[in-house]
């Protein structure tokens, strides 16, 4: 059933599903997959994708479906490439604010785990 709203609603999971021809299960996978999908989460675990949420799931959609890409490649695709070069300006630039603070938090934790790695390593050597 497909639900006329305006284009800046929020849309249900299986809104999206129906929109892009695609499983709700698939969409829950995407989001496992590609950290560039946050939709928000209410009651209960229950998704609301935003409008910018949609434009990069239709992206991903096409790298997978029409571009024929694996998940791997499809990730290596919006990394070297940017996801907003990819989906184009329908994307919001403050979508992205939020994502730039958590790959900053990220680097720092990965970094930090690697120099315990290496400390844990020196001391199973000796």
């Amino acid at each position: 059933m497909v639900v006329n709203k305006s284009k800046a609603a929020f849309r249900t999971i299986a809104e999206v599903a129906e929109e892009l021809g695609v499983g709700t299960h698939v969409l829950r996978f995407w989001e496992t997959k590609f950290p560039q999908l946050k939709p928000m989460k209410r009651n209960g675990g229950r998704r609301y994708y935003r409008p910018d949420d949609v434009e990069i799931l239709k992206c991903i959609k096409n790298l997978l479906y029409v571009k024929r890409l694996t998940i791997a490649g499809a990730q290596k695709e919006i990394r070297s490439s940017g996801i907003k070069a990819l989906v184009g300006e329908a994307i919001q630039d403050d979508f992205f604010a939020e994502e730039t603070n958590e790959h900053t938090l990220l680097d720092q934790a990965v970094a930090e785990l690697h120099e315990i790695r290496d400390a844990l390593q020196e001391t199973l050597d000796k």
